[in-house]
Order: C-alpha cells, then structure tokens, then sequence
C-alpha cells in the first residue's frame, strides 16, 4: 500500500493517539508538533484535553 498523508480534526485524543505527527493549534496558532507521548511532555493545551 502506498504512502499517504491524512489530516483529520479533532477533539477527542483517543482519535488521533496513535498518529505519526499531531499538530497542536491554539487560537489559530501552532502550539506543539511531535507524538502523544511528546506531545504529553512538552505541551499543556495538548495535556488539558488529554
């Protein structure tokens, strides 16, 4: 299977946890970029909805 690029919004962590790469936005502003478990780390509006 080929290689794809998907982007998917949403509220709901459990959707998108197992992602490559998650983009956090804030206000229409990037915020965080990297994996859950980074994400967790190094980003509180990701940890608030988490």
């Amino acid at each position: 299977m080929p290689e794809a690029t998907y982007l998917i919004i949403a509220q709901r962590v459990s959707t998108i946890m197992n992602a490559d790469q998650i983009i956090v936005m804030d206000q229409g502003h990037i915020v965080g970029i990297g994996t859950h478990t980074s994400l967790m780390q190094t980003s509180p509006v990701y940890r608030q909805f988490a």
